[in-house]
């Protein structure tokens, strides 16, 4: 299992694509009202994204540079959110970003895995 304590680019990228696989599968198969009613699954997810979170303020500005369309800003934020204001944490948020914002930004980590892996 990758650390959540990554220090290297390699590190940071397996975390991330690790947690984006976790989070898609606690929810396969649900839809937003079942995964709404499900603490575990939200607890989960939630958790899921704070490593995410965590991880992608870990990541070299010049990798981030190449890949501008992802807001990096907003991820490395989406964290504290998490975090520090989890009563304001609504799960339709969650839900919006399991649906639409990690199939891009799995696509970059995956790239970026490669790229580091080639050499």
């Amino acid at each position: 299992m990758p650390s959540t304590r990554s220090k290297q680019p390699i590190d940071a990228l397996a975390d991330i694509l690790h947690n984006i696989q976790l989070a898609t599968d606690f929810i396969e198969g649900m839809s937003y009202e079942a995964f709404r009613a499900d603490v575990r699954t939200v607890y989960a997810v939630t958790r899921c994204l704070e490593i995410i979170s965590e991880a992608s303020r870990r990541l070299p500005k010049q990798l981030k540079a190449r890949h501008a369309d992802i807001s990096w800003t907003d991820i490395a934020g989406a964290g504290s959110v998490y975090r520090h204001s989890y009563e304001d944490v609504l799960e339709r948020i969650l839900w919006e970003t399991l649906q639409h914002g990690l199939g891009p930004l799995k696509a970059v980590v995956e790239e970026e895995l490669r790229r580091l892996e080639a050499g």
